[in-house]
């Protein structure tokens, strides 16, 4: 099979999913850091309408099975891997909780024929939301109570050799460690140079390299993105400038339209803003290619 999605110039072709099932409908909201909103039979709903619209671009959802295994934030599969051209990198979580997801996605690329180029343990940690592809070679890590040095380091260490260049931006402190301040809390790539950004909290080197990359940023509405907790600028790109996000941040939505992009929208208050996870955090992208 296949594998690579790294180019985001490319259309989402193959994409790993996990439904809520029994472990977030187990789950005890406090221990999980979910808000008051949370409602496990609303989000097992909400997430099937988020299927179906990645269904209906073409993409082929592979799912990792949902079991009763009291890991609820496993619904959220972009964060404990993510895949190259060359191979998956699997990561280590820094949220205590998800310590036992890489498991699952180590299992899931066994199950595709998807080779391993390596593997975060001990200290070292990384997850996924934090990490950009600023372009088909390079990868953005931002450094924050997620993801460590020395997980930025190791995963250098395994890319490098394969061609891929590492670059470390440190995040803010924002609400403190025990909420989910992720990179792509910050930056949602809409296509390969155009991203929509919340320029308050987005580390200024970032901006800058952007930028001098030729990069075209949205600055995304801050009442919206207060609203939201951030999830307002959680936005998964199917296709170049051809997006989905949660529904009910309207400036947001006419910003990226008048930018020309495609918006489809989904109901996401009981799993995405209860939960601190929108659609990219949903969905592990395997490979963006142009069809067959």
């Amino acid at each position: 099979m296949p594998f690579g999605a790294e180019d985001r110039s490319k259309p989402l072709a193959r994409v790993m999913m996990r439904a809520p099932g029994p472990a977030m409908a187990a789950a005890d909201p406090a221990e999980w850091h979910y808000g008051p909103g949370f409602d496990p039979r609303r989000a097992e709903a909400q997430h099937a309408d988020l299927a179906g619209i990645v269904a209906a671009s073409g993409a082929k959802i592979h799912w990792i099975p949902s079991q009763d295994d009291a890991m609820s934030d496993a619904v959220f599969v972009q964060d404990p891997s993510f895949v190259t051209a060359k191979g998956a990198v699997v990561l280590n979580m820094g949220k205590v909780l998800r310590r036992g997801e890489p498991d699952l996605h180590v299992a899931a690329y066994e199950a595709l024929g998807v080779p391993v180029l390596g593997r975060l343990t001990g200290d070292a940690t990384v997850e996924s939301g934090d990490c950009v592809w600023i372009d088909a070679t390079t990868l953005a890590i931002g450094r924050g109570a997620r993801s460590n040095q020395a997980g930025i380091d190791a995963v250098r260490a395994i890319l490098e050799p394969h061609g891929y260049s590492v670059v470390a931006y440190d995040l803010p402190y924002w609400t403190g460690p025990e909420a989910c301040l992720h990179l792509m809390s910050l930056i949602s790539p809409l296509a390969p140079k155009m991203a929509l950004i919340h320029a308050p909290l987005l580390p200024y080197a970032m901006w800058a390299d952007l930028k001098a990359r030729g990069w075209t940023l949205l600055h995304a509405p801050e009442d919206e993105f207060l609203a939201s907790g951030g999830l307002s600028l959680n936005v998964l790109m199917l296709k170049p400038q051809d997006v989905v996000m949660v529904d009910g941040f309207p400036k947001t939505r006419a910003l990226m339209e008048e930018a020309g992009c495609r918006v489809q929208v989904f109901e996401g208050d009981a799993l995405c803003i209860a939960c601190e996870g929108g659609p990219t955090c949903l969905t592990r992208p395997v490979l963006r290619a142009d069809p067959a």
